[in-house]
């Protein structure tokens, strides 16, 4: 992972971001840590796919390999 990559993500360390996975699967989730991998460790985690089913899942861990764009928060 880039240094920029890790900066950006260390600055949304807290703060909602929008995550699209593999499959079409998009979550929105607090971003509470990452490692090299890109696995992911979303707090009040919301299932976005549907917009008219939004589902909540809570704490979540998503493994780095099924991320396709993290979104950070706008600044």
């Amino acid at each position: 992972m880039s240094e920029m990559a890790t900066k950006i993500l260390e600055d949304s360390i807290g703060k909602i971001v929008l995550v699209r996975l593999r499959g079409g699967k998009s979550i929105r989730g607090r971003l509470k840590g990452f490692d090299q991998h890109l696995n992911l460790v979303l707090d009040e985690t919301q299932d976005t796919t549907k917009a008219e089913d939004v589902k909540h899942l809570g704490l979540i861990i998503v493994r780095g390999d099924n991320v396709i764009l993290i979104s950070p928060p706008p600044r």
